[in-house]
């Protein structure tokens, strides 16, 4: 505990600096990726490390277990997406897959032990095992067709940063007080501060719908157009 401790905090104080910068940064630029990497990074150790110590300390599948392994999955997930493909890149997505359907499958079974005892931790449990699902099903659906491109590919990128964000977010701000300083234990900035990465989700999610549809519509006419075209040109 007394090495982890430290690194688990270093961790998150990165992570929320980084995620922060990430999501302001303009998108694609050098200042966004390199923020992201370092987020990444940052959330791979505080997700392992915050596991590791509470299954230590508590000898059981805790909800800050099952939390630091969904988290696992969807940043390392997220950062997968956007790599170049590599030769083993459908082997290393099976094994993703595998891991963040062992992690949803440990926060039903931790949820519904909790429900029986009607303990308020089987809510974040039932909602990790609900997401942790979605995202394997969506991993699942990515291996069938063999890779995914486009703005599905940016969107399964964003939606799993997001999350993760929201993860480190809501540790800090909304966990034991004594985490966060005083100056800023404001209800309203502590609230805001935990779903600005929802907000940015929807937003950008939503602008790439939009982008998405206006591409289609304009393919659409163009090619109706060029029906037309010919049409006239046959007849002439």
């Amino acid at each position: 505990m007394p090495v982890i401790l430290p690194a688990h905090i270093a961790a998150g104080i990165v992570a929320l600096v980084f995620g922060y910068l990430a999501l302001y940064a303009a998108k694609g630029a050098t200042l966004h990726r390199r923020a992201g990497i370092i987020f990444v990074y940052a959330m791979v150790t505080m997700s392992v490390s915050g596991a590791l110590m509470d299954a230590l300390r508590t000898s059981s599948v805790s909800t800050n277990v099952v939390a630091g392994l969904v988290t696992f999955y969807f940043v390392t997930t997220a950062l997968l997406t956007v790599r170049a493909r590599s030769t083993h890149a459908q082997r290393i997505d099976a094994l993703a897959m595998f891991l963040g359907l062992v992690a949803a499958a440990l926060a039903f079974k931790s949820g519904v032990a909790l429900s029986k005892s009607g303990r308020a931790e089987m809510g974040p449990l039932f909602l990790f095992g609900t997401l942790g699902l979605v995202a394997v099903a969506g991993d699942f659906r990515m291996l069938l067709a063999g890779g995914i491109q486009g703005s599905r590919r940016i969107q399964r990128h964003l939606w799993r940063m997001c999350f993760a964000m929201w993860v480190a977010a809501a540790s800090f701000f909304w966990g034991p007080p004594r985490r966060v300083p005083e100056m800023l234990r404001i209800p309203a900035l502590q609230a805001f501060a935990v779903l600005v990465p929802i907000m940015a989700m929807m937003y950008w999610l939503w602008r790439l719908r939009v982008q998405r549809n206006s591409r289609r519509l304009h393919l659409s006419t163009a090619a109706s157009e060029a029906g037309a075209a010919s049409g006239k040109w046959n007849t002439m």
